[in-house]
Formats: structure tokens, C-alpha cells, sequence
């Protein structure tokens, strides 16, 4: 198994699963079939970019398999390409959440889209362009540095030093949410949250502050000016992964 395998899950492996394999291998690809079992895909998950889940006119996934496939791929950061019957796809859309699924196509499948499909989808997932973007700005880059490398394995990560570098970076990026530093020298996080909010190209951008400061007042400070949220400093890296990743589910 490889990093860029694609995982074809279905209820057997029938003469259309085993066409669709032998595209996508052609063209390089690794590809394996997957039953539809919470176990089997469970461990083949880890050398797995990207999940095709195929359905034929006459099966179609238990809930339990669906909500387990879907929570594994918000978990993940991973993405689904479903192939079914209208009803049977809209089944699966409606229990998955919307920004993980790729590309949905109602059988019979045209083989040449569906292997273009999931070449692009392979593509997006190496050059890291289906990752939620997270905007780091904090003037101590030891910790800054820290939280990059807890979070670059799921998200892409920038960095800012201070505040108007932030502005600078965000004139020509995109970020999905900013990570703010509540105390900074020169201009204040409060500072930097007011101008990101009085400008139209970034007032929608979401804010979470961090705080190294624990007492009720300090934190009331920070809750007043309404941000998305605010972690405290000593916050443990999964907790942090665990945070975000609910804020994205619950915003898509």
C-alpha cells in the first residue's frame, strides 16, 4: 500500500469495482477494494488519500457504516467520491458532511470521468489544496513555531509576527481561520481583530484568540470581543486538534 492509494469501498468486489481498479491503477495510481464493514475500512484507512464508495442498483452502506466513513473523514481531513443511484447518493450526501465529498456520480459511471475525478482529487490532497487554511499570528515564535507543527499535518499553516504582517499576508491569501495572539506588543490582538473587522475582505474571517492569561477577568476580556473562540496557551495538542476540528464541522 501506498500514500496516494485510493480506497474503493462497495459491498463485494464485482466485475464493474474490479474495472474501475484496473483504470485507476493504469493511469499509476494505487487503488485497493475495501468491503464496506466498519473494520475492513478502518484498517485500511491509514495508507488511504482519498475513499470512492460505489453502490449498485440493488445494495447500498447500513447508517452505521455511512456515520462511521463520515466521521473518519472529518477526523482525517479526507474526501469521498460516491458513484450510485440518485436516491442511494443523496443517502450518503445527506449523512456526510458536504465539504468532504469530492465529486458524486450517478451509475452508469463514465469510467474515463471518474479516473480524471480521482486523479484530481489525488492531486489537491498532495499539493495540500483541500486543507482548511489557519492563520497563526503571534510575536513569540517559539510558540508560534510549536502550534505549526501540530497542526501542519492536518491543516495548511501560515505564520504572522505581528499584527500588520497579518494584514500584509492576508491581502493576497486566504485564510479559513486566524489564530490570534491576545497580548502583543505594538498592536494588541484586540487591535488586530478591529482592523481585520473594519476592512470588507477579512471582516468574515473567523478569529480564535490565544490567551496566556487565565483568571475570570483576563478571559471575560477576551470573550467581550466576540471572537470565534479562545484557547489558552497551555492548551495540550490534541485538545487544540480536537477544538478545531468540531469548530470546522460545525461551520461547514
Amino acid at each position: 500500500m501506498s500514500a496516494n492509494q485510493i480506497m474503493i469501498t462497495a459491498e463485494k468486489e464485482n466485475f464493474i469495482v474490479r474495472v474501475l481498479i484496473q483504470k485507476v491503477k493504469a493511469t499509476g495510481m494505487d487503488c485497493v477494494f475495501v468491503p464496506w464493514t466498519v473494520n475492513a475500512i478502518n484498517s485500511a484507512w491509514e495508507n488511504t488519500a482519498a475513499v470512492t464508495i460505489f453502490m449498485d442498483e440493488a445494495s447500498r452502506p447500513g447508517n452505521e457504516v455511512v456515520h462511521f466513513l463520515g466521521e473518519k473523514l472529518a477526523d482525517t481531513g479526507k474526501h469521498l467520491i460516491v458513484i450510485g443511484e440518485k436516491t442511494d447518493v443523496q443517502y450518503v450526501v445527506d449523512r456526510v458532511p458536504g465539504d468532504h465529498i469530492f465529486r458524486t456520480f450517478l451509475r452508469p459511471v463514465d469510467n474515463a470521468q471518474y479516473v480524471e475525478a480521482a486523479q484530481e482529487l489525488l492531486k489537491q490532497v498532495e499539493t495540500g489544496a483541500l486543507r482548511k487554511c489557519i492563520l497563526i499570528v503571534d510575536d513569540d515564535p517559539n510558540y508560534m513555531g510549536l502550534v505549526r507543527e501540530w497542526l501542519k499535518g492536518t491543516y495548511k499553516v501560515a505564520m504572522a509576527n505581528s499584527g500588520l504582517q497579518a494584514i500584509k499576508w492576508l491581502g493576497k491569501n486566504k485564510a479559513d481561520l486566524i489564530l490570534l495572539d491576545h497580548e502583543m506588543p505594538v498592536t494588541s490582538g484586540p487591535q488586530v481583530l478591529e482592523m481585520l473587522r473594519s476592512e470588507e475582505e477579512t471582516r468574515s474571517i473567523p478569529v480564535m484568540f490565544l490567551t496566556g492569561k487565565s483568571d475570570k477577568e483576563s478571559v471575560m476580556a477576551v470573550v467581550a470581543l466576540k471572537p470565534e473562540g479562545y484557547f489558552l496557551k497551555t492548551i495540550e495538542r490534541e485538545e487544540l486538534l480536537e477544538n478545531l476540528n468540531r469548530y470546522f464541522m460545525l461551520h461547514k
